[in-house]
């Protein structure tokens, strides 16, 4: 659980500031410290809150066919730009979605190039 951990929090911090550098719209700020400050609490949601998300929204889930857990996805990252509003800004609901399919492709990339790792 602790190299999943790790795996999601460096797939935040790296998603962040790939958006930064790249997404329109999207903002930042502040140092390095503060980038993996960012990656680290968004690395723990994702281990932690983003499961019992997802249990609850099934219904939801499987009426769109997954697609609504990108909308879960979002509203994690967006709560990230919410509570580190100094140094973290994205500007409207298009760089939002961009910066998600960027952290959420990320993680994708290190379950498949890591599946033994990640399994655990």
């Amino acid at each position: 659980m602790l190299i999943k951990l790790l795996f999601n929090v460096i797939a935040g911090t790296l998603g962040i500031y790939l958006a930064y550098r790249f997404v329109p719209g999207v903002f930042f700020s502040g140092n390095i410290k503060t980038l993996i400050i960012i990656g680290c609490i968004l690395g723990i949601i994702n281990l932690f809150i983003k499961p019992i998300l997802k249990i609850i929204s099934l219904p939801l889930r499987i009426i769109t066919f997954g697609l609504f857990t990108l909308f879960i996805n979002m509203g994690l990252v967006w709560l990230m730009e919410i509570i580190f509003n100094q140094n973290l800004d994205i500007k409207g609901i298009i760089p939002l979605f961009w910066t998600t399919i960027i952290i959420c492709a990320l993680n994708f990339f290190f379950r498949l190039f890591f599946p033994k790792k990640l399994k655990k």
